[in-house]
């Protein structure tokens, strides 16, 4: 594999204008394509074979003008004042509204008694002319616009609804951009030089720019959730830079060790190159696996941020080594004043001193990072999940505030509406029924009110809209959709918004085992292949649940329990979003292969030649534990920038990804490995001969074609 490697990076090294010509080619092309070709984001909440995908499946084929999006537009006196004294006020904004394009009807707030106890609150419901999820942001921009008269006239106007909600697009933040400024700047110290440091960003932004555009064309062809940009963004920048990182630190080192620039290059995508292959390989599959959910919004995000990571894994082993040849000794240019060009031995560093010292006395060091993780996971164990909904949004969006006077003016479970379908064309239920069945479910505690049923056109199908006197969030919520669903005849089921994500809960929560022991199962095998070793698959694969189970327990106390929230501009508590472990998991499970990849392939280096474990675990950490503290910071700082975007599933990404990552680079990578490699001696390389003869031989750490070697004396360039 190496070889391979190695040959892809020299081919496009000798030829750097041609390979830079061709991806600026590619990315051209992808825009160009993205921008006509590309379609739009859509959120597929369904999840396969529930009950409500039932019923929405029902209302397709049978009752087609209930599948209709729906809006809300709410209405609210100043303190003190009713809202019947604004009537021409109102009826202007609604014949605003019924003129707005894709509205198809508009109620009547006074007419349909849509108006709170205290006359101060009320709504019209607006229905649109395709499925919420099908509209895209533009009616909710237009909608909004059409309640100026209601607002000019001193009322507070706000539009929510599920094809609010839906189609809402996240707001900026613009703080992303400081999580680049401060890759730069890491970069800048540790390489020393404007020109190095520039480069992996570079390199990043072009993976992510034309992952960003294949996204777009994928779109086209399945439902791409509104998330999958963001999510793959964060993703593709951390790894995208990391990568590069890696190589042009590697290629730097060979060059203080005195090779030439062609040898030095070569050699570095001969090792580390094919570190970056495996390790973006890992990511890959992570991501792929959602696909293993059987939910489009998992499965996109997870095919979204794949596509986006193999970009950033052929720019690392293509267009890198184009730009390294082009650049030759400039690489070096922009020298930061003050940094030494001198190499020092690894003997020299503070990283192999601290490797000695850990292998000398490995228990404790086990036994202290192994309980700090466990005391960070233990939150986890009180997880609770469940799906978004508007009152989690910021407070300064409209679907927010619509959702908030609702619950103030009708209680809370007017934004909780469950609407019941039932099948008329089969023997067990007629029309007759409804009445009785309409009677059976507002007799259940949880439900407040159940309006008359519409039937369609053919009389085969009624729907029936319900509101439960509880929160959509709240799993007393959950109950009700239960008790109407068990004691409903054959032909009847429950859809809308609040039954679609509490089905969607429970289906993610249901096959998150098949994801994570499918991700589990094929990360071990890679590695045994890899590294030829049993014994290094097994201790990376606890590793990384370690450093998975502290990033969900900080999550669950910042965002479940409330501690700290403030410092990251939480307005109250949240469940976790129900996406969220799968996410992570696949997410953080990649990344954390990535450096057991680049720490390891390294120490696998160094026992080759000498034999001794301890010495090995030694100089593989002092080689690689620098690039891999400046990776961590790198991805660490992109990670926490999108902790100030003011929506809360994606500050809890940011949040865990970032804490994982910060924790699997410290007490995982420099603490827990170097202590159980030093235990575990040569048994560290334990693998059956059996498996021996089976397995291919994949090399990470050597190349069998490795130019001249470099000087026996190991060093660490500094600057």
């Amino acid at each position: 594999m190496n070889r391979w490697i190695r040959r892809i990076g020299t081919a496009s090294a000798r030829r750097p204008g041609r390979t830079i010509g061709v991806w600026a080619l590619l990315a051209a092309l992808v825009v160009v394509l993205s921008s006509t070709l590309g379609g739009a984001y859509l959120d597929d909440f369904t999840a396969p074979g529930s009950d409500s995908a039932a019923a929405t499946e029902l209302l397709e084929q049978r009752f087609p003008e209930a599948t209709g999006g729906n809006a809300v537009a709410v209405f609210a006196a100043p303190e003190g004042e009713r809202l019947d004294a604004y009537r021409d006020d109102l009826e202007s904004t609604l014949v605003r509204l019924r003129a707005t394009e894709r509205v198809t009807a508009v109620s009547e707030p006074f007419a349909s008694g849509a108006i709170s106890t205290d006359g101060r609150i009320g709504f019209a419901d607006i229905v649109l002319d395709a499925p919420s999820g099908e509209l895209g942001p533009q009616p909710a921009e237009a909608l909004a616009a059409a309640l100026a008269p209601a607002r000019d006239a001193g009322l507070t106007a706000e539009v929510g609804g599920e094809a609010v909600f839906l189609n809402s697009e996240p707001e900026p933040s613009g703080a992303e951009a400081v999580g680049v400024v401060v890759a730069l700047v890491v970069l800048v110290v540790a390489f020393g030089t404007v020109v190095a440091a520039l480069v992996p960003i570079a390199l990043a932004l072009v993976a992510v720019a034309a992952g960003l555009g294949g996204i777009t064309l994928l779109a086209a062809v399945m439902d791409v959730s509104t998330s999958a940009p963001v999510i793959a963004g964060m993703v593709g920048l951390g790894v995208g830079i990391d990568y590069a990182l890696f190589v042009v630190s590697r290629y730097r080192e060979n060059r203080a060790a005195g090779q030439e620039n062609a040898t030095a290059l070569s050699a570095a995508m001969g090792t580390s190159g094919t570190a970056v292959f495996f390790a973006g390989a890992t990511v890959v599959l992570a991501m792929a696996a959602l696909v293993l959910t059987g939910t489009g919004v998992l499965a996109s995000i997870g095919l979204a941020t794949s596509l986006v990571v193999l970009f950033a894994v052929a720019t690392a082993l293509s267009l890198l080594p184009a730009l390294l040849s082009l650049l030759g000794d400039r690489i070096d240019a922009g020298r930061v004043v003050g940094r030494r060009r001198a190499a020092r031995p690894v003997e020299a560093s503070a990283w192999w001193r601290l490797s000695h010292r850990i292998s000398a006395r490995p228990w404790p060091y086990l036994v202290v990072a192994s309980v700090l993780l466990l005391t960070l996971a233990a939150p986890a164990l009180s997880m609770r999940t469940g799906f978004p909904d508007a009152g989690d949004e910021p407070v300064s969006t409209t679907h927010r505030q619509a959702h908030d006077l609702l619950a103030e003016g009708f209680g809370p479970g007017i934004n909780a509406p469950l609407l019941v379908v039932a099948d008329l064309s089969g023997p067990g239920l007629s029309a007759d029924d409804v009445p009785l069945l309409a009677e059976r479910i507002g007799d259940d505690p949880g439900i407040g009110s159940v309006a008359e049923a519409t039937f369609s056109t053919d009389g085969a199908t009624a729907v029936l809209a319900a509101l439960p006197t509880t929160a959509p969030a709240d799993p007393a919520t959950a109950a009700t959709l239960e008790r109407i669903r068990d004691a409903a005849p054959d032909g009847v089921h429950v859809t809308g918004q609040a039954a679609l994500a509490i089905d969607l809960t429970t289906s993610l929560n249901s096959t998150l085992p098949l994801l994570l022991g499918s991700v589990l199962a094929a990360s071990f095998v890679l590695l045994v292949v890899v590294f030829r070793s049993v014994t290094v698959a097994l201790k990376a694969v606890v590793m990384n649940l370690l450093s998975i189970g502290a990033a969900y327990g900080v999550v669950v106390a910042v965002f479940q329990w409330g501690w700290l929230g403030g410092l990251i501009g939480l307005e109250g508590t949240h469940l976790i979003a129900s996406p969220l472990p799968a996410i992570f998991f696949a997410v953080l499970f990649g990344l954390s292969m990535d450096y057991e990849v680049f720490l390891v392939s390294r120490v696998r280096e160094a026992y080759d030649a000498s034999g001794d474990t301890v010495e090995a675990v030694a100089r593989g950490l002092a080689s690689s534990a620098r690039v891999i503290t400046c990776g961590a910071l790198i991805m660490t700082a992109v990670f926490l920038s999108f902790v100030a975007n003011p929506n809360p599933f994606v500050k809890m990404i940011g949040l865990g990804l970032a804490v994982a990552i910060a924790l699997d680079a410290t007490l995982v990578r420099m603490v827990l490995v170097p202590a159980t490699m030093a235990l575990l001696g040569r048994a560290n390389w334990w693998l059956p001969a059996w498996l021996d003869r089976l397995l291919p031989v994949v090399r990470v750490e050597g190349d069998v074609e490795a130019a001249p070697a470099a000087p026996a004396r190991v060093t660490v360039p500094i600057g």
